[in-house]
């Protein structure tokens, strides 16, 4: 039986007569169910996309095609229909003449609206004014759309909108389909740079008993027949190191992971991210691999190392200049940490500078916030963060001349980190005691610091050959490579509030 299909209200954001259309809409697949063949078709056997048909015009000019697509314009003078058929992204028009198609088959457009998916089946040419075109012998009606497309998409003010219904925004703005071209091509160049290098593609677990590998506050979801909590893996880095331990000297992954944090222009609660490991290197070997990383995909996605972003002007050429956080906090913020031996005067410097820290705050604890708050901003060009104090970094070793530091980076573009490496910490007896550290910090109410994983302490205890580890924010770089203001521009879904909640 024919389900009952009626038009629903119309949201405060759309057209006033969006019901009167869709309900219109609704009595052409009445009509055309009742009278013909479905107007939701099956297969059809193209022979060329649009974009192959005015690429390659003056080979096929003559030549019989098959293509489909969505209707984007349909322009009726008597006899004769003119409509811009899109597919993939680009247009061709269709050039469709009653004594061509029949009087019959012509009577399709009567029920044909912009939006509607069709085949059409005809000969390249030219129209008398010199349009490109493909003019219609048979036409195919493949699914009849009942929400007419919006008018003035591109420039709505609820930008939210448009990252809601991503459907709607990939068909009526080509450059967001772009930016996810571009997207593709980069993961796509990530990998062949690191295969190329000999690294070997892995997948480690989404579900962790233990979330593990960063500071962060993870989702917890419940496995019923295991009747146990588990967590959506902040990081892959735990795992990887696992496989270091096992033999495997070069690794990656490309994946994502999930923080349950808050969302801004560079946050969002999932993402994807690269991690790469290498026994027997160090931090300097992974700055090395990330500035030649940056550098090639750079070239592979937009043709040059030199990229603009927001009106800046970006050389990811290497090398990269390398600054310590001490260095740059000097530099930046006009505090000395070298002269700072106490966690009392380096939180009453922090107070003077007027810059927010708990109470108990560390030295080390103190430099990264001040770093975070008066550096960060300055950091537009690519530079190389080195230096980290140990608090914040609870899997990098320990730098040999000062303890209090470890040998970590993190490089800097635009004032976002947009990767995080060090050489990592081997040692399974430093390591569990800086897990005993975040484990005070998670009793003190750090709902972000790292929990105590025995089970990685166990396999540091077989012994982790010497390594270095980098991990790259993909969406970041993304964002980075199409001149997008927003992590959710390079995201297909990102995630909103509910609508009734905003």
């Amino acid at each position: 039986m024919e389900q009952d299909v009626t038009a629903q209200p119309a949201a405060p954001d759309q057209p006033a007569d969006l019901n009167d259309q869709i309900a219109a809409r609704l009595d052409k697949r009445r009509r055309l169910l009742e009278s013909g063949p479905s107007p939701y078709g099956g297969r059809f056997a193209r022979t060329h996309t649009a974009g192959e048909i005015l690429d390659g015009f003056a080979e096929l000019e003559g030549s019989q095609v098959r293509i489909a697509g969505r209707l984007r314009s349909i322009r009726r003078q008597g006899k004769v229909t003119f409509a811009d058929l899109q597919d993939g992204g680009r247009r061709i028009q269709l050039f469709c003449r009653v004594n061509t198609m029949g009087e019959a088959a012509y009577r399709l457009w009567d029920s044909l609206d912009i939006g509607d998916i069709v085949g059409a089946s005809g000969q390249v040419m030219r129209t008398r004014t010199g349009q490109e075109s493909v003019e219609v012998h048979e036409l195919t009606l493949l699914a009849k759309a009942l929400r007419p497309l919006p008018e003035k998409w591109h420039g709505l003010r609820d930008v939210e909108l448009r990252y809601r219904q991503r459907y709607v925004d990939l068909i009526v703005n080509p450059e967001v389909r772009e930016v996810f071209v571009a997207r593709s091509r980069a993961i796509a160049a990530l990998r062949r740079f690191l295969m190329e290098r000999g690294f070997l593609e892995v997948e480690t677990p989404m579900l962790n008993p233990i979330p593990g590998g960063a500071n962060a506050r993870p989702f917890v979801t419940h496995h019923n027949a295991l009747d146990m909590d588990l967590y959506m893996r902040i990081a892959p880095e735990l795992y990887l190191k696992r496989l270091l331990v096992g033999g495997f000297d070069k690794v990656f992954e490309i994946g994502k992971n999930f923080r349950n944090e808050g969302i801004s222009t560079k946050h969002n609660p999932e993402y994807t991210a690269l991690e790469v490991y290498e026994a027997y290197a160090d931090a300097r070997d992974m700055m090395r691999l990330t500035e030649e990383l940056f550098a090639y995909v750079a070239q592979e996605v937009t043709g040059s190392a030199v990229i603009t972003y927001q009106g800046r002007r970006i050389d990811l050429t290497p090398p990269w200049p390398r600054l310590s956080m001490m260095e740059a906090v000097a530099q930046y913020a006009g505090v000395d940490f070298g002269r700072i031996s106490t966690d009392e005067e380096a939180r009453r410097a922090a107070a003077e500078k007027g810059v927010e820290v708990p109470k108990d705050a560390t030295w080390g604890k103190v430099l990264a916030e001040m770093f975070e708050e008066l550096v960060e901003p300055h950091l537009i060009q690519p530079v190389f963060i080195v230096d980290y104090p140990v608090e914040v970094s609870p899997l990098a070793k320990r730098k040999e001349d000062d303890p209090r530091l470890t040998d970590r980076f993190e490089p800097y573009i635009m004032g976002w980190e947009v990767a995080n490496g060090f050489s990592e910490l081997n040692d399974p007896v430093d390591q569990r005691d800086r897990f005993l550290r975040q484990m005070e910090q998670r009793a003190r109410g750090d709902e972000e610091a790292h929990m105590m994983d025995e089970d990685f302490l166990r396999a540091l205890e077989y012994g982790m050959p010497p390594a270095g580890g980098l991990g790259i924010g993909v969406d970041r770089m993304v964002m980075l490579l199409t001149d997008s203001p927003s992590i959710r521009d390079v995201i297909l879904f990102p995630h909103m509030r509910p609508r009734d909640l905003v």
